[in-house]
């Protein structure tokens, strides 16, 4: 394979890569744009509202681990389009959704195709870059999610509003199941070994059996356990926002629908905005320095949700997004930087056990908030709670960049 058709392959990768992350968060962020309208319909309380976002979550993050474990060994071709598509089978299911159960069961067949949204694609498109620009290829591929949360915010309401909540989620199966099939034909496992390989590694470049780290020293490593806590709590404050910020604007501030849709498109911009600038500069000022300053964006912006409203409310929105945006491959980043690139889909894996543990928690502890104070205000408190512990979960990273320590785990 020569120089321009690595070059020419690499960029099919990233962008099936950018395609796979535009479908997993359109399904995942659309929830909370669907949920008024599916309230009545099913009879829901915010709770049980709740419970099926949180469905989704509980599977997610049971098949994290598994995954990302697998995604260091096998061909990710096949696993990218084989779980996309059963992400898309799941989603399309939601249309028939009649009650809680079934639309909790099918959420969750979504939420285990989605688990290999997340660690194979970091891994993957990390394969197919440099060292170097780790931190702005990660950020352009993870540019895919929020471009998924603005079409959440736009098109998905559109159709709801012409045609019903169903076909909300028929656009939304059908896109992804799109998305499996662009995987199969772009997606190629990794660079063969050539000149000028775009691999991260480029003396390695064929895949080892074995681990580049030792679990046993990982799993023992204190900072190891201190980014995935991180990790839990921004999920926690990040995912209420985006399950009740649509419903609180629709019943609470009295806004048509298509105008609370927009919050959650401001969100998607903000993300672009955070991964398109605050990405690239963390590989001048370091991660650390970059995640700091998501955490305190995310943390200020679910405050001000409870208590702005108007411009003020699209404003501490867009803010909210910028920091939900840059954080996401700032935590994928920091597996290769301070740890392994070889296992980084292992390490992943395990980080989005406990973001998922995190997300599954907080829709139903914020809805359970919610109901019982009356206002979904007490859930933006809940979630700023979550991202306060977040940030300080982070500062020792600030110590550890400033000592110029990568890794602290031998392989």
């Amino acid at each position: 394979m020569g120089i321009s058709s690595l070059r020419g392959r690499a960029i099919a990768v990233l962008a099936a890569c950018i395609v796979t992350a535009f479908a997993a968060f359109s399904i995942r962020y659309s929830y909370g744009v669907l949920l008024p309208e599916m309230l009545f319909p099913l009879g829901m309380t915010k709770a049980q509202a709740g419970s099926i976002f949180a469905s989704y979550f509980a599977i997610n993050c049971l098949s994290s681990p598994v995954i990302g474990i697998v995604s260091d060994r096998c061909n990710l071709r096949i696993l990218l389009t084989v779980f996309v598509m059963l992400m898309g089978v799941g989603t399309l299911l939601m249309q028939y959704a009649t009650s809680v159960v079934q639309a909790s069961v099918f959420f969750a067949i979504a939420g285990m195709g989605a688990a290999a949204c997340w660690a194979p694609v970091m891994v993957i498109a990390q394969r197919w870059t440099e060292d170097t620009m780790r931190g702005t290829v990660l950020s352009l591929v993870d540019a895919g999610s929020s471009l998924g949360v603005m079409a959440a915010g736009t098109v998905v309401p559109l159709f709801v509003a012409r045609s019903g909540w169903q076909s909300g989620w028929s656009l939304l199966g059908l896109m992804a199941v799109a998305a499996g099939v662009v995987n199969f034909v772009c997606i190629r496992h990794r660079p063969r070994q050539a000149t000028g390989c775009l691999a991260t590694d480029k003396n390695r470049c064929i895949v080892s059996s074995e681990p580049a780290v030792s679990y046993r020293s990982l799993f023992s490593n204190r900072l190891f356990w201190i980014i995935a806590l991180a990790y839990l709590f921004n999920g926690f404050a990040i995912i209420i926002p985006f399950t009740f910020l649509n419903t609180y604007a629709c019943k609470e501030l009295a806004m048509p629908y298509e105008t609370a849709g927009f919050l959650i498109t401001l969100t998607g911009v903000g993300g672009l905005v955070g991964k398109l600038t605050l990405g690239p500069l963390s590989d001048t000022f370091g991660r650390a320095i970059i995640m700091l300053v998501c955490a305190t964006l995310v943390t200020a912006g679910a405050l001000g949700m409870a208590y702005s409203t108007g411009v003020i409310l699209q404003v501490v929105t867009f803010f909210f997004g910028v920091g939900y945006g840059a954080c996401w491959g700032m935590y994928a980043a920091c597996a290769s930087d301070y740890f392994s690139k070889e296992s980084a889909g292992a390490i992943l894996g395990t980080w989005s056990l406990y973001l998922g543990i995190g997300s599954f928690l907080a829709p139903i502890v914020s809805g359970w908030a919610a109901d019982r104070s009356g206002t979904l205000q007490s859930a933006f408190i809940v979630a700023a709670c979550g991202g306060i512990v977040s940030l300080l979960l982070l500062l020792p990273l600030l110590k550890i960049q400033k000592q110029g320590v990568h890794s602290s785990v031998n392989p």
